[in-house]
């Protein structure tokens, strides 16, 4: 008998050093497999804070929130172009009074077609349908060569689904190709049991909820422009292999749906917040472990508010380690070099 239990005892061990192996592996990976960050120059960054760096498809029109001279108050929405992607950036311009409030706008993203602009605003009234703290928006245009037709109109809010009292942020999104289903990944400290919650109300977890139509009876999927015309997203779940005890927040998900980056300051973290990934290997799969990118890219000091390009090769995000301009300042990393 008591052969066997050390056998099963051996065998338990082997087991969880194979855990620690592949996990160690796995870090190890992330890790490499990005290279050293680079600054976005003074042409995007100043003295102010820059936050939630996101970029267009052909990477020449830039959408950011900052606390720059020149907005509404707090943090705006704002938009710069170039003419191709090495050369600088062209001067900011907020995108106006539709879009941005003298309170905090943030966390922009283009959706796949370039037509919408989600982000969050902690400033508009409850005329406009405001659940409370920060709530979840989108803005259309028609023409996706033009960045300010955004703040020509006011925006939809994504309602009950996906909005509530608190504070709901980091919106990302991702229509499925084989099935057409649009999910949008975001953060929120709705959790009562967040440990967060209770001192500082900076506790976040990641959530998602999928576009569905208001008439069950429609068996299509849902597009971007039947949004609040007919489909609606519907209940948010907490996204458990994303979240966990710390902040979560930030979430920005490939176009195929196999790979999404997120802030953290979870265990295992450098410093402040650090930039993780998780990996599925289908899109109806669960999400991995996430897995911190490593000191190549993380420092002690605080990396956020990840964003990753269409193509999937450069990962931009905020940060406010030594050699910047100011505050925080955007850097990116590139896949493989």
């Amino acid at each position: 008998m008591v052969g066997r239990r050390r056998v099963g005892l051996s065998v338990r061990v082997a087991l969880l050093g194979l855990v620690w192996s592949v996990a160690a592996t796995q870090s190890a990976d992330a890790a490499s497999a990005w290279s050293a960050p680079i600054n976005l120059g003074v042409s995007i960054n100043t003295s102010a804070d820059e936050f939630h760096f996101s970029i267009s498809r052909d990477e020449l029109t830039t959408f950011f929130a900052a606390d720059r001279s020149g907005g509404l108050g707090g943090h705006d929405i704002w938009y710069a172009q170039r003419t191709n992607r090495n050369s600088g950036w062209g001067p900011a311009h907020d995108l106006g009074p539709n879009i941005n409030t003298h309170f905090n706008e943030a966390g922009p993203e283009l959706s796949p077609d370039g037509h919408w602009l989600f982000f969050s605003s902690a400033g508009k009234p409850a005329s406009m349908k405001n659940f409370g703290g920060n709530d979840l928006w989108a803005a259309h245009r028609d023409d996706t060569a033009d960045p300010a037709q955004f703040g020509s109109e006011a925006p939809v809010n994504l309602g009950p689904g996906v909005n509530t009292q608190d504070s709901d942020v980091d919106a990302t999104l991702f229509q499925d190709p084989p099935s057409g289903l649009i999910t949008i990944y975001f953060a929120s400290d709705r959790a009562t049991d967040c440990l967060f919650k209770q001192t500082s109300g900076n506790c976040l977890d990641i959530y998602r909820s999928v576009l569905q139509p208001d008439n069950s009876a429609q068996t299509t999927p849902c597009s971007l422009s039947s949004l609040g015309q007919g489909c609606s997203f519907g209940p948010a779940a907490v996204v458990p292999g994303l979240s966990s005890r710390s902040r979560d927040a930030h979430p920005t998900v490939s176009r195929d749906g196999l790979e999404i980056f997120l802030a953290s300051n979870r265990a295992g973290t450098l410093g402040d917040l650090d930039l993780w990934a998780s990996t599925r290997p289908a899109t109806g799969d669960d999400w991995s472990a996430p897995v911190n990118l490593g000191p190549g890219v993380n420092t002690p000091y605080g990396e956020r508010a990840p964003f990753l390009s269409a193509d999937g090769e450069t990962l931009y995000f905020t940060s406010d380690r030594p050699g910047g301009f100011g505050g925080n300042d955007f850097y990116m990393t590139q896949r493989g070099s």
